[in-house]
Parts: structure tokens; C-alpha cells; sequence
């Protein structure tokens, strides 16, 4: 019902988007994104539904920025300083790990410490180069990655989501149906 303005016609009972607000959507995150970054922003990318994850991986990597292709870590926005310091945890132990001093440790030591790289690396090894918290959050879908858009909001850090039929549109500052 709240993207009904949305909605272009309904075919056997699947609602098709109008394409013409799509592109006019598009075009304004463009610009919002394009100020944002050229004005120093970060914007942070969110996609952990599975057809999604490389692809947010790859374009947020493209262009420098930090992103969230695995589960959303429940307050990684809200309680950024404590997420930032495992960053820095996991960011010192492969520095350690990098100048050699894993060879002192004993074998099941070192495995212990490998194994806790690899699992910090995979749940936050994309926010890895973000220091502050983003100007800009980009939403994959909205639907799955709730938490991450109700910490944005209470943080008052503008959205940009992909929205589809079945989601409320309320809370996404850019919307794109």
C-alpha cells in the first residue's frame, strides 16, 4: 500500500514498477552520492541477502568505500567506538601475524589466532578502512536489513535503499522502487 505511488499496473496479481520514477530515483541518489563523495563522505554499503554479496563486495571495493555483505552486526552504527576496536584488534593481530611473530606462539596458539583473523575478517573485513562513521548508508534491501536502517535512522545518517513492493518506504530517506 505505501509504495503504491510507486506501482505502474498490476499483472496477474504481480505489481510492476513504474520505470520512469525508477530512473528519476536513481538519477537524484546519483547526485547525492556523487556530492557526498566528492565532499569527502563515505558511504557505506549494505547488502547481505545472498544474491547480492559479491556484487556489493565488488562495487564497494571499486570505489574505495566500506560495505556489509554479511550479517549486519547489531549495533555497528549505534555502537560504532566498540566495533571500531575490534577493527583495530583484527587489524593488529594480522600485523603481528604479517611481521612474523606467530612463530613464537605455539602451533595451537597460532591456529587460534588464525582462526579469530578469519572470522574477524569475515564479519567486519569490509569496514576494515572506514574510521568514522558513513555520511551515507546504501541499502540492498531493505526488508532483510532492518536493524542497519533502523540504527541509521536513529543516527540520522540518510539512506538510499532499494525498495521493492512489499516494503514500507517510510523510514528510506532515497527511495529507488
Amino acid at each position: 500500500p505505501k509504495m503504491k505511488r510507486y506501482i505502474f499496473t498490476e499483472r496477474n496479481g504481480i505489481h510492476i514498477i513504474d520505470l520512469q520514477q525508477t530512473m528519476k530515483r536513481l538519477d537524484e541518489a546519483y547526485e547525492l552520492v556523487k556530492n557526498t563523495v566528492s565532499s569527502g563522505g563515505v558511504v557505506l554499503f549494505v547488502g547481505t541477502k545472498k544474491q547480492a554479496q559479491e556484487s556489493v563486495a565488488q562495487e564497494a571495493a571499486r570505489c574505495g568505500m566500506p560495505f556489509i555483505n554479511q550479517r549486519w552486526l547489531g549495533g555497528t552504527l549505534t555502537n560504532w567506538r566498540t566495533i571500531r576496536q575490534r577493527i583495530d584488534y583484527m587489524l593488529e593481530i594480522e600485523r603481528q601475524q604479517a611481521r612474523g611473530e606467530f612463530a613464537r606462539l605455539t602451533k595451537k596458539e597460532a591456529l587460534m589466532r588464525e582462526r579469530e583473523i578469519n572470522r574477524l575478517n569475515h564479519r567486519m573485513g569490509g569496514l576494515r578502512d572506514m574510521r568514522r562513521l558513513p555520511n551515507l548508508l546504501f541499502v540492498v534491501d531493505v526488508r532483510r536489513d532492518t536493524i542497519a536502517v533502523k540504527e541509521a535512522n536513529i543516527l540520522g545518517i540518510p539512506i538510499i535503499a532499494m525498495v521493492d513492493t512489499n516494503c514500507d518506504p517510510d523510514p528510506i530517506d532515497y527511495v529507488i522502487p
